[in-house]
């Protein structure tokens, strides 16, 4: 598989500095370009993510802003995102590779549970958090990922119990794992590995997720 071309870190360099439609018009052929590389790069890794999972479509996002209801009107954005989206209903959770220069990321979880969802989860936990807890502390998961993540309520949400012993795990609004990648990573010839690697490490927390998702709290199937 080809590497990130460098030039894509360029280009956002550029962009950050002439963040204009004047600028981009003059360079949307080389952006074209760097875009059709990316797509070919997110096409590929489905691929070879699809021989353990099932990616059922990958989205490269726009370049585009919506500023609408935004102060910032800067109309381009200055970072590649790509989206893994799982075969829904069946599988949950998906994955998603972030480059921009100086901030680049994969992450996976849940980062905006519906309501429905979010109260699954919680009560899943709320009654038994071992197994949870189990996922998450995996050798291999902590290895490649580290430390659960995600923002959370301050004490504990409406109606669950402050003092419960798994409180630390109810109180979070996001479910997620985040993985930072420096430039120079990012530009390695292993990159796509890499990527594969770190989410083929986190399946057994999304197949947890899954679970419990597409079931009730009987463990009766909701599909």
């Amino acid at each position: 598989m080809n590497p990130i071309n460098p030039d894509l870190f360029t280009f956002y360099k550029q962009l950050s500095e002439n963040n204009n439609r004047e600028w981009f018009d003059t360079q949307k052929p080389r952006f074209k370009a760097l875009e059709t590389e990316i797509k070919a790069f997110a096409e590929a890794l489905k691929t070879e993510l699809n021989h353990t999972d099932e990616i059922d479509q990958v989205k490269v996002f726009r370049i585009y802003r919506d500023v609408r209801f935004s102060k910032n009107k800067a109309p381009y954005k200055t970072h590649t995102g790509v989206a893994f989206h799982r075969k829904k209903p069946q599988l949950r959770g998906g994955y998603y590779i972030h480059i921009a220069p100086g901030d680049a990321f994969i992450a996976t979880g849940f980062w905006d549970p519906n309501k429905e969802d979010l109260l699954r989860i919680r009560k899943e936990i709320e009654a038994d958090a071992d197994e949870f807890r189990s996922v998450i502390a995996q050798a291999d998961l902590k290895a490649h990922w580290g430390a659960l993540d995600g923002e959370e309520v301050k004490t504990a949400p409406k109606g669950f119990s402050k003092e419960h012993p798994a409180i630390d795990l109810i109180r979070k609004k996001q479910y997620l794992f985040i993985k930072k990648f420096s430039d120079h990573e990012v530009l390695a010839t292993d990159f796509e590995r890499q990527v594969r690697a770190h989410f083929k490490a986190v399946r057994p927390f999304l197949d947890y997720m899954t679970s419990v998702l597409t079931t009730d709290l009987n463990g009766v199937s909701l599909l």
